[in-house]
């Protein structure tokens, strides 16, 4: 297994993709890029705005960018789909300990149950990790995925076809479709949430993805790259609010106060949660990875289990006191 390196590497540049646009979460990478941690690393980051988890993994496996945020479901059925690719990514810290994949519906839709979506119609991009997952997420509470219809949707518009009923359900992170729900006036107590977590799908979330071919060759850059984030990381969660703000550093536009509920949000729900407090900010246990991969090879029918121990990576992570985030 590949072993932590130490030598330094001075003025390289990493372009590192975000899952999606520079909402609250994404202050996770912003936050240490102002902070100029990477640039203490010797590292010169680029952050992207990205399209979901699937075009993150994509996009890393054709050599675009060197580094991504991907959920690790979609990173699982990436290297199915593709088993004798060159340089898969693999994924070298977690980052979500929690997934926070979930159904959306407005409760006059009369949902009141995973099992009450079969026949209907969702929405969701067509990279969306909800919806790359949801086979998945059915098997799991007993109906056919097969029986739903699917509505692609732009990002932006995914929860303005719910509000208009051209869709029944949708689909995407919690802190991501209930803020813009309510920001388009839709009360919390009018929307119905399944979270895939809370329904038999217990799967680690968002990790950063590198290729395997990268990761050969730089091991220092990234070892650099996860110490400079984790620092980060540990400052987000100390004071979100400040974090927040560095969002405005890629897009002027943002509403402050709701990216900032969104931020806290993410933390709470599947950064610094009870699971990162028992297995440590950034790690996998086998078992789970292990129970993960067999779930997603089943929903989808793999013939070959993936090894826990080949798509995570973990040995370029700091060491663990140093991945503490509930350390006051």
């Amino acid at each position: 297994m590949l072993q932590a390196a130490s030598a330094p590497v001075r003025g390289l540049r990493i372009r590192c993709l975000l899952d999606w646009a520079f909402e609250g979460p994404a202050a996770l990478f912003t936050a240490p890029l102002a902070a100029g941690h990477f640039a203490s690393e010797g590292l010169d980051v680029s952050l992207h705005p990205g399209q979901g988890s699937s075009d993150a993994v994509r996009r890393v496996a054709q050599g675009e960018y060197d580094l991504a945020v991907a959920d690790l479901a979609t990173l699982m059925e990436h290297w199915n789909a593709h088993p004798d690719q060159p340089g898969l990514p693999v994924a070298v810290m977690i980052v979500y300990n929690q997934t926070p994949c979930a159904v959306f519906a407005l409760k006059t839709a009369n949902i009141k149950s995973p099992a009450h979506l079969a026949g209907r119609t969702l929405g969701a991009p067509s990279g969306d990790a909800g919806r790359g997952a949801f086979s998945i997420f059915a098997r799991a509470n007993g109906f056919d995925a097969r029986t739903v219809n699917w509505r692609s949707t732009e990002p932006a518009r995914r929860e303005a076809a719910l509000i208009r009923g051209e869709v029944d359900a949708i689909t995407g992170y919690y802190f991501t479709c209930l803020l813009n729900l309510n920001a388009r006036g839709v009360k919390d107590e009018d929307i119905l949430i399944l979270p895939y977590a809370q329904y038999g799908v217990p799967f680690y979330g968002n990790a950063i993805i590198a290729s395997d071919d990268f990761v050969r060759r730089m091991p220092q850059a990234v070892q650099g790259f996860l110490r400079a984030f984790t620092r980060g990381v540990r400052e987000v969660v100390a004071d979100p609010s400040g974090a927040a703000t560095t969002l405005r550093n890629h897009d002027p536009m943002i509403d402050l106060n709701l990216e900032n509920r969104r931020l806290r949000l993410a933390l709470g729900g599947s950064v610094a949660n009870a699971g990162t407090r028992m297995e440590g900010f950034g790690e996998a246990t086998r078992s789970r990875l292990t129970l993960m991969t067999a779930q997603v090879g089943d929903a989808f029918g793999h013939k070959i289990r993936i090894p826990a121990s080949r798509i995570f990576l973990p040995t370029l992570m700091p060491e663990k006191a140093a991945r503490n985030l509930f350390a006051k």
